[in-house]
């Protein structure tokens, strides 16, 4: 087995809700926009944790570290939280890329370029009001190639329009939500890829399984985590 095959990922739960976690056994070169551990680094673990749709804690960094040490990961990580169940996690992979997406859109698309950052937007097609309380969708994904950080850079940009093209196939009216995150993963030796772009070697493979991940996730009526369903 490859020293940098993709950790699985595990569930664990933390005061009644669920948290998707996945424990490297050595540090891979992340760029993450999670509220902990962003950036561009080394990171040991990721998790991906469900909260209440009332999230009222104005500490997310450090909650997701709480949540980290409750699931028993070690070593420096990135985190991301959600108001969807993070059971429904949709996982594909393509030519070594492995792509795990939650996507909660519902009722609050967002266009990234609207006119006003007020609580009701138009969609720009429609002109029809578009609710923009947040939804969340986020993204993680195991390349399995060293990449340049130009070449991180530009592979987040290829997540978002892989994110997009799924939207606007589903006939949505948005970009994504307010608060979408992506976290990027990939060994820290090797020689480096210098792109990252859809057409690219491992951009056109995250491509494709960013966008069957979110695709698929679309399709689930009610992604929301609700308590009563902690086991």
């Amino acid at each position: 087995m490859s020293e940098w095959t993709a950790p699985a990922p595990v569930l664990h739960w933390v005061e009644s809700y669920p948290v998707l976690t996945w424990q490297a056994e050595r540090p891979w070169l992340a760029i993450s926009s999670g509220v902990h551990g962003g950036g561009i680094g080394e990171r040991s673990w990721v998790v991906n944790a469900s909260v209440g749709t009332n999230y009222e804690r104005d500490d997310p960094d450090v909650h997701v570290a709480e949540l980290a040490a409750a699931s028993g990961l070690s070593g420096a990580g990135t985190g991301l939280l959600t108001a969807v169940d993070v059971r429904l996690a949709v996982t594909n992979a393509d030519n070594g890329v492995v792509a795990s997406a939650t996507t909660g859109v519902g009722l609050h698309p967002t266009w990234a370029a609207a006119k006003s950052s007020t609580a009701s937007m138009l969609d720009p097609a429609s002109e029809s009001s578009v609710d923009t309380t947040p939804g969340t969708i986020n993204v993680v994904c195991w390349l399995p190639v060293r990449m340049s950080e130009a070449a991180l850079v530009n592979a987040v940009a290829t997540v978002a329009e892989a994110k997009a093209q799924a939207l606007r196939e589903a006939e949505i009216p948005g970009t994504g939500t307010v608060t979408d995150a992506i976290v990027l993963l990939c060994p820290t030796n090797g020689p480096a890829e210098s792109y990252g772009g859809p057409r690219s070697r491992i951009g056109s493979a995250m491509a494709r399984a960013v966008h069957a991940s979110i695709e698929e996730g679309l399709r689930v009526k009610s992604p929301r985590y609700e308590p009563w369903t902690a086991p």
